[in-house]
């Protein structure tokens, strides 16, 4: 089999980018033949940008060329720069059509289907109209863009793709309720390289509580401020974001944008790990990550972070009150810090696997 990976970059790098490195690791780890074609929004400008999402895409001469021998074509993000064009190129060439959907873009203009502090799903069905009335993403020009966009090409989306790929049962039974089809969509969670799962926690030597992420709304990181100082747990916050200064004003030590390794060490000096998310998550990398390397995770019960680190894991959403009830008896137990790390990684090798996703993944492909 023969695999191209497409994929749009966004202005700023997230989860999804280190999805697709993994994905690429492990096809090479597997030998798959593969190759990828990347292009980035970073190098337009948004009147560009804006031209090619109403259009549908420019980039099916691209993708055309470099499907030419592909069995399969996986896309990941499509917008603005490939498109619905792209994906009737790729069909065009004679290959299936995968699109793994990491988020809610189909849909929701600014993706992460969140507003007003809840998530939020107006938008549905190519009915777009509610991202422009409410302006969602805060330029009535850039809100007519893409929800204009979006409600124009859903259908052509849907004829070209033979089999929708998400990360969570939570981001599937959304997607359902969305449009997509349900007997054309699978699941597969992302995986963590053995080389980032640890041997054993060392969570009982940790000695802070740790955040990591971007600093946007839907993420709920005051609430996990306001529940450390509540506990007395001392709070370091890796990332940045459009609340970096509202949420310095809250407390706790705050290390701004760091790398992957840096925050790999993070964890490992970590007792807790807070994923506190308003938000509907489909599958964050923070919570996966910590677990894998042994340090205890206390979610929100929100998205799917109660599939990824089990329900017990999990307090309501936006309950200060609970999380710092759960942080302080964790933080004044190091034993039940390690054994509930040594728990996470187990979970890890468990559900979380290299080969398993290796596996769910060409099995998408033969469902293709």
């Amino acid at each position: 089999m023969k695999v191209l990976v497409v994929h749009n970059r966004y202005r700023l790098a997230g989860g999804e980018e280190r999805a697709i490195e993994l994905q690429l690791e492990a096809f090479e780890r597997a030998g798959i033949e593969h190759a990828a074609l990347v292009r980035d929004s970073a190098e337009l400008t948004r009147v560009r940008a804006a031209r090619s999402m109403l259009r549908g895409g420019d980039g099916e001469q691209l993708v055309a060329d470099a499907a030419a021998g592909a069995d399969v074509v996986h896309f990941h993000n499509i917008n603005p720069l490939f498109g619905p064009r792209a994906l009737a190129a790729a069909r065009a060439a004679g290959a299936r059509v995968v699109l793994h959907l990491h988020n809610f873009r189909l849909f929701c203009s600014i993706a992460v289907a969140f507003r007003d502090g809840a998530p939020c799903f107006r938008c549905r069905r190519g009915l777009t109209l509610p991202g422009l009335a409410l302006n969602c993403r805060g330029s009535l020009p850039e809100s007519a863009v893409y929800t204009t966009a979006l409600a124009a090409h859903l259908r052509a989306v849907l004829r070209n793709v033979d089999r929708f790929v998400t990360l969570s049962g939570y981001a599937a039974g959304q997607l359902v309720r969305l449009g997509v089809p349900a007997e054309r969509l699978g699941i597969v969670p992302n995986y963590l390289p053995e080389r980032w799962v640890a041997g054993r926690s060392s969570a009982d030597a940790g000695r802070y509580a740790l955040i990591a992420g971007r600093l946007a709304p839907e993420k709920g990181i005051a609430t996990a401020i306001d529940a450390c100082t509540l506990a007395g747990v001392p709070l370091k916050v890796a990332g940045d974001g459009p609340l970096r200064a509202e949420l310095e004003r809250r407390g706790g030590k705050f290390l701004g944008a760091v790398s992957a390794e840096q925050v790999r060490a993070l964890y490992d000096g970590a007792a807790i790990v807070l994923v506190p998310s308003l938000g509907g998550e489909v599958m964050p990398f923070a919570a996966l990550e910590a677990m894998g390397r042994g340090v205890p995770v206390v979610a929100s019960r929100s998205g799917s972070l109660p599939e990824v680190v089990g329900p017990e894991r999990c307090v309501p959403r936006g309950d200060t009150g609970a999380l710092a009830r759960v942080l302080g008896e964790l933080w004044n137990d190091p034993n039940r810090r390690r054994r509930d790390g040594d728990a996470l990684i187990a979970r890890v090798r468990d559900r979380f696997g290299e080969r398993r996703y290796v596996s769910e993944l060409l099995s998408a492909y033969a469902a293709a």
